[in-house]
């Protein structure tokens, strides 16, 4: 009995996680040896090109992104994306043990929530309308509805760049990491197009000869540069088992409601079930919540509080340093 398409999407998606999971944190470790040598990526530094450790990073992004590719061939964005989910809990816990990045309790409990509620929305996900030829998507894709939406990503991704970035980047995870999600999921589009042009062509239909197919490409190349460059900016500038979590949650929210709004997947669906994927999106964003309020808890050392390493075995106060200078003093 052979295996349906949807089972090598899912097998592929879980693949793909666990790649990009683990492609992370390598990243971030070669970010880290990078800007101690030169300028952060955070700051607009590319010294990180130098770095072996970056590049094993990014080729193991590269198979990751390759299997995802792959998985949305056979399977539709709604049970794809969400499986993402994967790479939180592989990045979160390599960040443990790799970088020295605790995740406290309750950011295991925002973890949890985020693969709880990327569950709920893949049981409860529509079907979606596999298109036939890149023709039949660039007909949904210039519908007005998905126009509007690829005017309005575009023109906030500018406004991200152009005017918080410089003023909130290094302070705001939401800046670097919305300008990936919204390009991400434009991203998706195309990638879906070139897919089933590529998967067609491979069936004895030619696709390559249309010109929508080199534009779908075009623009998905354009799309996944700006997510690098963004993505490698946040991760040197924040906590990187708080990034994987945003960026999964927003990515996988804009690209089902891009996919939503272009193939009309909610147009059949009861009641039910489409409350049941609302409550999923929100105990994913309320896991998001909880692991922001885990970074924010995290303690600090109090103002006017002086501590030090001594002999390598104990931490002294400014109180005992004061009574041991004190008393070889007064010898």
């Amino acid at each position: 009995m052979g295996v349906s398409e949807n089972s090598r999407g899912l097998i592929l998606a879980v693949a793909s996680s666990a790649f990009i999971g683990a492609s992370f944190i390598l990243k971030k470790k070669g970010l880290k040896r990078a800007g101690a040598n030169g300028t952060r990526a955070g700051v607009g530094g590319y010294t990180y090109l130098l770095e072996p450790l970056w590049w094993a990073g990014m080729v193991t992004m590269i198979v990751g992104e390759i299997a995802n590719f792959v998985a949305y061939v056979y399977a539709p964005a709604v049970l794809v994306t969400p499986l993402g989910a994967l790479s939180i809990i592989i990045s979160a816990v390599l960040a443990h043990f790799m970088l020295k990045e605790r995740l406290q309790k309750m950011g295991v409990v925002g973890c949890v929530s985020c693969v709880v509620g990327s569950v709920v929305i893949v049981i409860h996900a529509p079907q979606e309308h596999t298109p036939s030829s890149v023709l039949e998507i660039w007909t949904l894709a210039t519908q007005p509805a998905f126009l509007i939406y690829a005017l309005a990503t575009l023109s906030i991704v500018l406004a991200l760049i152009l005017h918080f970035e410089p003023r909130c980047g290094q302070t705001n995870i939401l800046v670097y990491l919305g300008i990936c999600s919204l390009m991400g999921s434009i991203t998706v589009v195309s990638i879906k197009a070139i897919g089933i042009a590529i998967k067609l062509t491979l069936e004895g239909i030619n696709q390559i000869a249309y010109p929508q197919t080199w534009f779908f490409l075009s623009v998905a190349v354009i799309c996944v540069i700006t997510q690098l460059n963004y993505l490698n900016r946040a991760l040197d500038t924040f906590n990187a088992a708080l990034v994987s979590p945003v960026y999964y949650v927003m990515f996988t929210t804009l690209t089902i409601v891009a996919s939503a709004i272009m193939f009309k997947d909610w147009s059949g669906q009861d009641v039910s079930s489409i409350v049941s994927e609302l409550c999923g999106f929100i105990t994913v964003l309320s896991g998001t919540i909880i692991l922001h309020a885990t970074r924010e808890q995290e303690p600090a050392t109090p103002i006017g509080t002086v501590t030090w390493y001594v002999s390598g075995d104990s931490l002294k106060g400014i109180e005992e340093h004061l009574i041991t200078v004190q008393s070889s003093d007064e010898q």
